[in-house]
């Protein structure tokens, strides 16, 4: 190989290794700051494409344009009304300074750590100046029954703040410090609220001995209900049984009144039927008076035998 060629495969690595360092491209979800040196130099790259720095000296810093997630540590935070609970927070943000963000945080991973001093410093403040009701709820309850508000409790204690405007102060005062860092803080919510374990275990008694005694005052009410329906099931019973009784009563003293007439009818008849109604009559008292085993003494004179004696 020649020394000509030898120069030219030297020349061609040459240009397309400078042509490598000089170029970078820029994606669309990018945002480029060129140092020098350490220090910032020219405007920000925010359009994506390719463009060109000086290889060795010029250095391109990279960062997101997307939106970047925060997730906070839980902390145990003392409520307005002295309740300590852990609070477990996340957020969204996002890089609107990328100049600004690069002189004062340089990285990602100095931004999340400013965060967590600015958005855990928030949150307890406002945590702290708020009852635990107002970090539960964003709105009233109105009770729909007149029992309701024992069933629940403290739950319908009156809020003038709510869980959301809580979060909305939240980002408001992070945002006034987080300006001055280039980044804004897009959303911001309480992913966990809960007692802290020396509490739980108080707060479970107490709701048990609650729910417990509003057991007993809906069981002491059904049963009272259930005497009353009972009471008036048997006065009912008693009505229909007596009204029945009269009935029955009535149709037999009319059955026996039409006997009676018709037995008088027959005995006032001729003297040969009132003799057969007189033996019809002392035939069924022997049917029903006497039974195989029945001993009786009896005198010839009765009216019962003398039918037996003189057929």
């Amino acid at each position: 190989m020649s020394n000509r060629n030898k120069l030219m495969i030297a020349a061609g690595i040459f240009i397309f290794l400078s042509f490598t360092l000089c170029v970078f491209t820029v994606k669309e979800y990018e945002q480029v700051v060129i140092t020098q040196f350490g220090r910032p130099v020219g405007k920000v790259i925010t359009q994506p494409g390719m463009y060109m720095k000086i290889p060795f000296i010029q250095t391109a810093n990279v960062f997101e344009k997307r939106y970047m997630e925060w997730n906070g540590d839980p902390n145990q935070v003392p409520t307005k009304d002295k309740k300590f609970i852990f609070v477990d927070t996340y957020a969204r943000w996002q890089i609107t300074d990328p100049l600004q963000f690069f002189k004062r945080l340089t990285n990602e991973r100095g931004a999340q750590s400013r965060l967590d001093d600015i958005l855990d410093g928030e949150t307890r403040n406002v945590v702290a100046k708020n009852n635990i009701e107002e970090l539960v709820r964003s709105t009233n309850r109105k009770p729909e029954l007149d029992s309701i508000g024992e069933v629940l409790g403290d739950s319908l204690t009156v809020i003038s703040v709510g869980r959301d405007k809580m979060q909305e102060m939240i980002i408001a005062s992070a945002n006034k410090q987080a300006k001055e860092l280039g980044i804004k803080i897009l959303d911001f919510r309480f992913k966990r609220v809960n007692y802290v374990k020396e509490v739980q275990t108080q707060v479970y008694e107490r709701m048990k001995s609650e729910r417990y005694r509003i057991a007993d005052k809906f069981r002491s009410e059904g049963q009272g209900e259930a005497s009353r329906i009972n009471g008036e099931k048997d006065r009912e019973l008693k009505n229909i049984q007596s009204a029945a009784f009269k009935s029955a009563e009535q149709i037999k003293g009319k059955a026996d009144a039409n006997a009676a007439s018709i037995y008088a009818a027959a005995y006032n008849q001729s003297a040969q039927s009132r003799e057969l109604y007189g033996f019809l009559k002392s035939m069924e008292t022997l049917e029903h008076t006497f039974s195989e085993k029945t001993s009786v003494v009896l005198s010839t004179n009765s009216d019962i035998y003398r039918y037996l004696k003189n057929p």
